[in-house]
């Protein structure tokens, strides 16, 4: 809902990326093209000296998440590619933020693990980004957050079905 003048503020300038006659999904499409840009940038900004990207945050977050995860199982979860993950996981286990261990299970798989120099980056970046979550959120009922993530979810899906 368009209640207060900095949401008519940034509506006036999203609305002026539509052309007359654009769909409503088209509309749609460029929001969300646009709100993933900002949303990206503004956390690069906020953790940029923590000296790492959304990307690289969001894979250490991801194996924490799922400790001993495969690199093809990070990169599912991220909708990257093995090859893509691999490196950021590379690049991480450098900077010693992530390792890679043996698998009982398959002697060709590795396991990915956070290692103790990221949890308090990790507990650092959580706190960012429920600061950032309280600022985007705001004014938004429990109700409306359910039924935007029922939406989303349902994007998501028809997405994937390409």
């Amino acid at each position: 809902m368009k209640t207060d003048a900095m949401c008519q503020s940034t509506c006036k300038t999203m609305k002026s990326l539509f052309f007359k006659g654009d769909t409503i999904q088209r509309q749609i499409s460029i929001r969300l093209t646009v709100l993933a840009r900002l949303l990206r940038n503004n956390f690069d900004r906020k953790v940029s000296a923590l000296n790492g990207s959304l990307s690289q945050w969001t894979m250490i977050g991801i194996a924490a998440r799922y400790p001993g995860a495969t690199q093809r199982t990070l990169a599912e979860h991220l909708g990257i590619s093995e090859a893509s993950a691999g490196r950021l996981i590379d690049k991480l286990c450098t900077e010693g933020l992530l390792e890679r261990a043996d698998r009982e299970d398959d002697r060709r798989a590795r396991a990915v693990h956070v290692t103790d120099a990221a949890r308090p980056l990790l507990e650092t970046i959580g706190q960012i980004a429920t600061e950032s979550e309280e600022k985007i959120f705001k004014g938004f009922s429990h109700e409306e957050l359910e039924q935007m993530r029922d939406f989303l979810d349902r994007i998501y899906a028809n997405a994937g079905k390409g």
